[in-house]
């Protein structure tokens, strides 16, 4: 058997957005209007892959600082919406630059993953230090896996474990922020549909739209997917903001009805 399940639904926002070039205040002011309206309706809102300047390697003109400006505008923002806001940006730690997910609380309080899997393709290896911890986070008796963009890629990073000795899986939901180009949609399409049915978890993937400083093409595609690979929602390749309800008593059935977890194979990961 497996542990008790969320007690009440988790409202989990989508916001697909035509990330600006390399211009952090404009993508301030931008996503900002996308997610004041979201205030009272969401507990989770969940932006793109590098939101505030593009999947860039110009680290140097586009790193913040764990305490610059715009932590402090992403802690505002949470405090204004009420609810947790999530997605990566580049981050200068020390000598090094990291593609950083942050998982602001409303209460100021926060969270961080670097990206592990770096994309080789664009160089990023060269550019960016990886990280080797995964995080999970708990909202409101939701346990969650933020990971990155190219993370996708790579299903034992993101594999869930079911813990015997607490009763309790890993978490319930997987989540990618991305900066993932159309000419490489089919991929991202099928891998997040993989995660979720192999994780026995809901799979939400937040991809950007628009055509970036380096002519690349984003064709969007965001989508949340359920526990048996369905789409709840799969949006297109504009500009979107939705809000869907993951069900937790749902998830907990399918885990009870169809338990091939408990067949899975244990093993440990190395960094």
């Amino acid at each position: 058997m497996t542990a008790s399940t969320p007690a009440r639904p988790l409202r989990v926002s989508l916001v697909q957005g035509a990330t600006r070039w390399q211009d952090a205040a404009a993508n301030r002011a931008y996503y900002g209007a996308l997610v004041a309206p979201l205030r009272g309706s969401s507990d989770l809102i969940v932006l793109p892959e590098t939101f505030l300047s593009g999947f860039t390697n110009d680290t140097l003109h586009a790193a913040e600082s764990m305490d610059g400006e715009g932590l402090r505008w992403l802690r505002d923002l949470a405090r204004e919406v009420d609810a947790v806001v999530t997605g990566s940006l580049v981050i200068r730690d020390g000598d090094v630059c990291m593609n950083r997910l942050v998982w602001m609380r409303p209460d100021g309080t926060y969270a961080q993953y670097d990206k592990r899997h770096l994309f080789r393709m664009a160089r990023e290896h060269e550019r960016y230090g990886g990280g080797n911890e995964r995080v999970i986070v708990d909202l409101h008796g939701w346990r969650i896996c933020p990971m990155v963009c190219y993370d996708l890629r790579f299903p034992v990073w993101s594999r869930n474990r079911y813990h015997r000795d607490v009763q309790r899986f890993d978490y319930d939901v997987l989540i990618y922020v991305a900066n993932w180009p159309s000419a490489r949609r089919q991929p991202w399409r099928t891998l997040l549909r993989a995660r979720a049915i192999e994780n026995w978890s809901y799979c939400v993937g937040v991809n950007r739209v628009g055509v970036d400083g380096n002519d690349i093409h984003y064709g969007g595609d965001s989508a949340v997917i359920d526990f048996v690979g369905e789409s709840i929602v799969d949006l297109g390749a504009q500009e979107q903001v939705v809000t869907v309800s993951l069900d937790g008593a749902a998830l907990a059935a399918q885990r009870e009805r169809f338990p091939a977890w408990m067949d899975s194979d244990d093993f440990s990961i190395r960094s």
